[in-house]
């Protein structure tokens, strides 16, 4: 017996969504085979745009797909993520010298990372967290520590910062939760709908043109 034609429900039911869920929401929606991920940048957990418009579009897939569910899952690039760590936690070294001054100013404490730091006064607060490093420092000829340029005082506290691969395992997982946050922010997608899963390893699968700096999705 030949069968003539393919039912719509085959085409655009559920069934279909779990071939080729990615391609097939993105041609709905908008994004193709991108809304299967979500990058970002090296060391960061922010959800900077256009992913933050990506999650919009994830979003009203699953609103529009109540039997959906989805799981998360974080990753981090196992080099480019640790330099980047070192260079946040580094920025946040030199944040925090001008957050202290705040504070003993009586002004009102606010999170390290919400502090900006002018050009014109940069490397008062980078001497100021240089001084606090314990490593050992150059000398000059009488034992003091010398003055350093401050590209010189730069090399020397992002190279004694040390990230661990429990560092970046708090990372990828820091990121997955943002993600879910962002999702479940929007009250269209019941929580049970959503899971974080804990990767198999923290650096994903390999994608062309793709970074290994990225949350993956799974639809179920």
């Amino acid at each position: 017996m030949r069968i003539s034609r393919i039912p719509n429900f085959f085409k655009t039911g559920i069934w279909e969504i779990r071939l080729k869920p990615f391609s097939l929401l993105g041609a709905v929606f908008g994004g193709g085979e991108e809304l299967s991920f979500v990058e970002f940048d090296y060391g960061s957990t922010t959800v900077a745009e256009p992913n933050a418009k990506k999650l919009e579009t994830i979003v009203k897939a699953l609103h529009d797909r109540p039997s959906l569910k989805m799981d998360i899952e974080g990753h981090v690039d196992m080099e480019k993520d640790r330099e980047g760590l070192k260079q946040y936690l580094f920025n946040r070294k030199v944040k925090a010298q001008k957050l202290n001054e705040m504070v003993k100013k009586g002004q009102p404490a606010i999170p390290v990372d919400d502090i900006k730091i002018e050009p014109k006064e940069y490397e008062k607060y980078l001497k100021m967290a240089y001084k606090e490093e314990k490593f050992p420092k150059p000398k000059n000829v009488i034992g003091m520590a010398k003055d350093l340029p401050a590209p010189e005082m730069e090399k020397l506290m992002v190279t004694h910062i040390e990230v661990k691969e429990s560092d970046l395992r708090i990372l990828a997982s820091q990121r997955a939760m943002k993600v879910k946050d962002a999702i479940l922010k929007s009250k269209q997608i019941e929580p049970e709908r959503v899971f974080i899963l804990e990767p198999k390893s923290l650096a994903p699968e390999k994608k062309e043109k793709v970074k290994e700096s990225r949350v993956d999705f799974k639809l179920k």
